[in-house]
């Protein structure tokens, strides 16, 4: 699928340091061709650095060799077109070929979560058997992926377990932190790089890699192994905290008669806070909160201590979603009978596909449940949603997604949906009965068309006039 080449893209392709001055180039194998895997490559082959992104699924590598993507990532595709024709950066379906040629391994697959709540690495496991069976000479293993603190020891005694030889290596933890919609820009703008060492051995190699980001002051945080893993599920789970915080601080002002905007903008104004991740919404998903914040209270219980900031948040995220149903049903008078919804964003937040842990999933299965009709507009998740709900109403535009719609509800901040025209969906509507999770619309204009809405964290925004348009 052809993309639109957004204003951030192109100016990420732009200013991608070709011509500076590098170390020498570092072979490298990026195991993994996920959200993270794709853009790590696609960015370290920008460092000047010859890059192989490897997968054991032959149609992904094939669609990547053709430059066709497998996630949607703003500025991925144009980045990765110009450094496959610049032989920088290559695919590969034999990780064992890719593992002999490269003097850096990145490990970068998926760790899912378990039924009981802890990471399966199963996936990992597996990649570290494959680096012993195929290590012929020393190594640096990366690992990138999210993985339970105490993993690199696991990974380091699998590697000798399956090693052949005597052959050295080193494990490194390098933990990401990229957010989805905008991972280039955080790859090549990182507020700090975390790097867990066992020994002074890798560093030069380290070095070399994040050449770029030495030159421009980036910090560099060395610490050992554990400390680096422990770092990744800290700095995500503190961010769920922060939303979840803000979450149930808007259900007071709503209690209370006051504004949850004016309130975070007050409080993010002092230094110690920060205005980042205090923006009401529908709760947190993706593919990182939900998992890690469950991985690092199994690893509490593991250890015998029970985290009650983490669980509290973890609790408090789940009651928010089913709190959405509740203010959705409200609106329709608690009878969903039969009603037509529009759930406008499926993603779990704009400039994505991602749909894991999304609320649209949580709210979807509630009017399912209460047999409403299901009619949904996303830019770019419909497809993945598809596969969890294949007997909803998938549409092309916002517009039609709403039309004779008995409630809509806004769950994903996509721009578009910012920019929307409110009187004629007054007039495409059945009914004029919003409820904008996202605090996106204008409460200005809703009052002035007379319509009956509900957002998050403000007592004083819903009008009384759900009649129906004529």
């Amino acid at each position: 699928m052809q993309r639109k080449i957004t204003l951030q893209a192109a100016l990420l392709i732009t200013l991608l340091p070709l011509s500076q001055s590098f170390a020498s180039p570092q072979n490298i194998a990026v195991i993994g061709t996920g959200y993270v895997g794709s853009v790590l490559g696609a960015c370290l082959a920008s460092f000047n650095n010859k890059v192989v992104c490897v997968d054991t699924n032959k149609e992904t590598i094939e669609k990547l060799k053709r430059g066709e993507m497998t996630i949607y990532e703003p500025g991925l595709e144009e980045m990765i077109a110009r450094y496959t024709q610049n032989n920088s950066l290559s695919f590969s379906d034999d990780p064992a070929s890719a593992i002999r040629n490269s003097d850096i391994i990145f490990i970068a697959v998926g760790t899912p979560m378990t039924d009981d709540g802890n990471a399966n690495l199963n996936a990992i496991e597996s990649v570290a058997r494959t680096i012993g069976e195929n290590l012929n000479g020393y190594k640096v293993i990366c690992t990138k992926s999210t993985v339970p603190i105490g993993t690199g020891a696991r990974i380091k005694q699998i590697i000798k377990n399956y090693s052949q030889n005597s052959t050295e290596f080193d494990i490194v933890s390098n933990p990401e932190f990229l957010r989805e919609g905008s991972s280039i820009y955080d790859f090549l703008n990182p507020d700090r790089v975390i790097i867990g060492l066992e020994s002074e051995r890798p560093y030069k190699a380290l070095y070399d890699v994040y050449e770029p980001l030495h030159k421009r002051a980036v910090p560099f945080v060395f610490t050992n192994i554990e400390s680096a893993e422990a770092i990744k599920y800290a700095s995500n789970a503190f961010l769920a905290v922060k939303i979840t915080f803000i979450n149930e601080i808007a259900n007071l002002c709503e209690r209370v008669g006051a504004d949850v905007l004016q309130v975070a903008k007050g409080m993010g104004l002092d230094k110690r806070i920060g205005s980042q991740f205090l923006t009401p919404g529908p709760g947190y998903g993706g593919s990182c909160f939900p998992k890690d914040v469950q991985a690092l209270l199994f690893k509490g219980n593991q250890v015998a201590l029970d985290l009650k900031v983490t669980r509290a948040a973890k609790e408090s995220n789940s009651e928010h979603k089913l709190r959405i149903f509740e203010k959705l049903s409200k609106l329709l008078g608690n009878d969903l009978s039969h009603k037509k919804v529009a759930v406008l964003g499926l993603a779990f937040k704009s400039n994505t596909d991602d749909i894991r842990e999304s609320s649209s999933i949580d709210i979807i299965q509630k009017l399912i449940e209460n047999k409403a009709r299901v009619s949904v507009y996303d830019p770019e998740a419909m497809d993945n949603m598809k596969k969890l709900f294949p007997n909803i109403e998938y549409n092309s535009s916002t517009y039609d997604a709403i039309k004779d719609a008995d409630a809509i509800v806004l769950l994903t901040e996509w721009d578009e949906f910012r920019l929307i025209d409110l009187a004629y969906v007054r007039k495409l509507a059945k009914q004029a009965l919003i409820l904008d999770a996202r605090n996106i619309l204008s409460t200005t204009l809703l009052k002035k068309l007379n319509f009956t809405f509900e957002n998050i964290g403000n007592a004083t925004v819903s009008t009384s006039s759900p009649d129906p348009v004529e």
